[in-house]
């Protein structure tokens, strides 16, 4: 096997630099034991990543790649040419090549399954720039995320009569427009740097026959052989991210279905006026009763985040008669609700697949009644989920709960930076960062000899997590964290956990560490888990203060499925989920 070099970059500071003195002791003891006269050769570097690192597989010839990679900095005099010290093999464990996740191994679940078999990365009102209620639109939030990963951009389709165009805004709101045909520009020019597998662009469509037609005339002529577009067959089954690589999807709601769900709802809104009217309130409370223009008070938001009057929902239907069969014939994923009550939507069709959207707050009201229906229905159709129309500020609801039920799209606001996103955050650093994670068998088979699986029921334990927090070092030389004052060290606490099933959610806390840079808590956690393949390990690191809530130092969020074994580096983020330059914690996880 050819030989590997590695380079290992570290931060080499002149103060506040790291020695072995520094070491925890459980580094010493496994170097003691891995190393003979004080020198760790490759064949020892070996045993240590096959025995403690759970790297089964690695190769001498791998060992000595690291050792090379050493020597390259042997002008620092930490290194010695028959192996490591303990202070090299210490800076090693400290290094970004011992990260939590394989950076090696990259996309390794099999993307060869149906669409509906992957949680996929979706983001709310991709275009806004802020708030839901008088921010931005934008395309520069598009492409942050779809540099960031994300698979599902939204665009809400608002007509501009006075000059026969197309405008992407929240809809009755104040926030300012941006045309479309920026937005499917920047689309194309970025959908695929981060992942090569399919975007899914969901249009909330609020136009009239002849601007539909603008809008496929513009859809095609961007995209061009990019689209995929399934014609006027109706699929059965969906394809895969594999056969879909590079290809752009429309999904929204075909004309007719449309139209019909928009009677229903002339017809039965005043019916669920009840089950919504905390929130109607609420809203109205936060936004006021107001319409922003003629061009953009026309119509419900397609997936019913808001109801107007019945006059106006019916002026609406007769703007929508004539459809753009164009427009139609670009839709390759069919959504809508159908006719019926919640529990006729999640009905499952053999002979075609589509997509649902529920809000979160419908969404709950299908968990308590229907969850196993829901578990079902995700197994071969998609399942959108979305922030109910309160959350002004951009804020977000747990994820966790629509996944444990199968829905793919989980739809958040990227502007929000709150738990829920970081939550969104970990579970798409799973399988390479393609934006694409292979749902777990549980949720995938189920039928007349299986029930479905249920989220809260009480099941064994599969395994327990043990997770030893050793230290951190790295913030007086990461300059993002502008609170910190250079002359009085922080008092460093932390918090690790696992969010997951209810079984499974836990929390706990080590010591506060006063008036130190590089806080050591040697402090050992652990957690069983009913349900690894859904666990998610939480880590936040605060600078105490009076209040009591503390400061946030950084945090990350990891799949526990993909955790290595061993003692490995772990780089914290802010809270806007900016990864931190030096800012890494030192830890041991363990699986028993």
């Amino acid at each position: 096997m050819r030989k590997q070099s590695y380079r290992v970059c570290f931060c080499f500071q002149r103060r506040f630099r790291l020695t072995a003195a520094e070491a925890p002791a459980d580094v010493k003891s496994i170097f003691d034991k891995y190393s003979e006269n004080g020198v760790m050769s490759a064949d020892h570097l070996r045993l240590f990543l096959v025995e403690v690192q759970g790297e089964e597989n690695a190769t001498v010839e791998e060992a000595q790649g690291l050792v090379d990679g050493f020597h390259e900095l042997k002008h620092l005099h930490l290194f010695y040419r028959r192996g490591i010290s303990l202070e090299t093999f210490f800076k090693y464990l400290l290094g970004d090549v011992n990260a939590p996740l394989d950076p090696k191994i990259g996309i390794h679940h099999d993307m060869t399954d149906p669409l509906s078999h992957y949680f996929i990365y979706t983001s709310h009102n991709t275009y806004l720039t802020g708030n839901q209620l008088s921010s931005d639109s934008s395309d520069i939030p598009i492409i942050r995320a779809l540099q960031g990963g994300v698979r599902v951009i939204e665009l809400d389709l608002w007509p501009n009569s006075a000059k026969n165009n197309v405008y992407v805004l929240h809809g009755r709101t104040f926030t300012t427009p941006v045309e479309l045909i920026k937005c499917l520009r920047s689309i194309k020019e970025y959908a695929f740097t981060a992942s090569e597998y399919p975007v899914v662009i969901t249009l909330e469509d609020h136009l009239p026959a002849n601007l539909q037609a603008l809008v496929a005339k513009m859809i095609t002529q961007t995209f061009g052989d990019m689209l995929f577009s399934p014609g006027s067959e109706l699929l059965t089954e969906f394809p895969s991210p594999e056969s879909l690589k590079r290809r752009i999807i429309i999904s929204t709601k075909p004309p007719k279905e449309y139209l019909e769900a928009k009677k229903v709802k002339v017809k039965e809104g005043k019916s669920e006026k009840g089950h919504s009217s905390a929130e109607d309130d609420a809203w109205k409370k936060e936004v006021g009763d107001f319409k922003q223009n003629n061009d953009y008070d026309k119509a419900d938001d397609v997936d019913g985040e808001s109801v107007e009057n019945d006059e106006e929902d019916e002026e609406d239907l007769k703007i929508q008669q004539q459809t753009a069969p164009e427009y139609k014939n670009l839709i390759a994923i069919p959504a809508g609700k159908g006719k019926g009550r919640l529990q006729d939507w999640l009905r499952v069709d053999p002979n075609s697949v589509r997509r649902l959207s529920l809000s979160e707050l419908v969404l709950e009201k299908a968990i308590a009644q229907y969850g196993t229906d829901i578990v079902s229905f995700t197994q071969q159709n998609l399942l959108r989920v979305y922030p109910k129309a309160i959350r002004v500020a951009s804020s977000n609801y747990n994820p966790l709960s629509a996944w444990m039920h199968g829905a793919q799209m989980v739809a958040l606001n990227m502007q929000g930076y709150d738990k829920s996103l970081w939550f969104m955050h970990g579970m798409f650093r799973a399988n390479g960062g393609c934006g694409y994670v292979k749902k777990p068998d549980f949720l995938l088979n189920s039928g007349s000899n299986r029930e479905a699986f249920n989220p809260r029921a009480i099941l064994p334990v599969k395994t327990t997590l043990k997770v030893t927090l050793y230290m951190g070092e790295g913030w007086y030389y990461d300059f993002s964290h502008t609170h910190f004052d250079n002359y009085s060290p922080p008092d460093f606490y932390a918090k690790v956990g696992i969010a997951g099933v209810p079984a499974d959610t836990m929390k706990k806390k080590t010591k506060q560490i006063e008036d130190n840079w590089i806080p050591t808590w040697d402090e050992l956690f652990e957690f069983p888990l009913t349900v690894p393949e859904l666990a998610l390990l939480r880590i936040e690191v605060r600078e105490y203060d009076a209040s009591g809530k503390g400061k946030l130092a950084g945090q990350t969020c990891l799949p526990v499925w993909e955790l290595r074994k061993g003692i490995r580096a772990v780089p914290l983020y802010s809270r806007k989920g900016e990864k931190y330059k030096c800012v890494k914690l030192l830890m041991r996880f363990e699986f028993v």
